[in-house]
């Protein structure tokens, strides 16, 4: 594994040493649109790191679904492996399209057993994903729906390289657990102050600092807590 094959910031931030136990195990892998990651309840056998594209953990139930949290390049799916667990009761599966690396749970075990400062930087990510699953709910209960819609499409901005986002209005309305056409309304209002251009399955970040602003509070919190334990 080098730094030129890999731009998952997690899998870059351990150490050379690191990198080794988890070289031989990495596979590289394309990210297809709604390739499942994870099936809820059934036993975690890959655990991926994302270079580019998302990948989303969703919560279902009565047959309903919302999104609970996210991943791209600054993490990694499988935090239930972390945690020493072999399954999550969550599905997870891809959003927006790219490429990652790959490696089977039990050798990743394997080298999170061997070393001490690579399981304290995992440990350190998944307590990073637990603060934006909290946010995601105190989001979700609190702000309204451009202020969700607002930071939903800041957290995507900071997983890619440009500023076109390959979403559809229906997805986003699964994303965010309300209706198409609430995410339309929300969309609509956040073109008229030019925050964002949509078209048709795409959504283009026009001025990310009045994005900022719209999305007040809701926003900014795991970041911040990435920033501190793992940048």
């Amino acid at each position: 594994m080098t730094s030129t094959t890999v731009t998952n910031r997690l899998l870059l931030s351990l150490s050379k040493a690191d990198r080794r136990l988890l070289a031989t195990g990495l596979e590289r892998v394309d990210l297809e649109l709604r390739r499942p990651i994870e099936e809820a309840n059934t036993p975690i056998k890959h655990v991926y790191f994302p270079d580019h594209g998302i990948i989303s953990v969703v919560v279902k139930s009565a047959g309903l679904e919302i999104e609970a949290g996210l991943v791209g390049r600054e993490g990694m799916s499988g935090t239930a492996v972390v945690l020493g667990d072999d399954r999550s009761p969550n599905d997870a599966y891809v959003q927006i399209a790219g490429g990652a690396h790959r490696i089977t749970t039990r050798r990743l075990r394997a080298a999170l057993e061997a070393s001490k400062t690579m399981r304290q930087i995992m440990q350190r990510y998944v307590h990073v994903f637990m603060v934006q699953v909290a946010q995601t709910a105190f989001a979700n209960g609190k702000a309204n729906i451009e202020d969700r819609l607002a930071r939903w499409l800041l957290m995507a901005h900071d997983r890619q390289d440009d500023d076109e986002l390959q979403l559809t209005h229906e997805f986003l309305s699964v994303m965010l657990g309300v209706r198409r056409s609430g995410v339309t309304e929300a969309l609509q209002e956040l073109e008229s102050k030019g925050l964002v251009r949509a078209s048709r399955g795409v959504i283009r970040v026009v001025d990310r600092r009045k994005l900022l602003k719209a999305a007040g509070s809701a926003y900014g919190v795991p970041e911040a807590e990435y920033k501190r334990l793992l940048s």
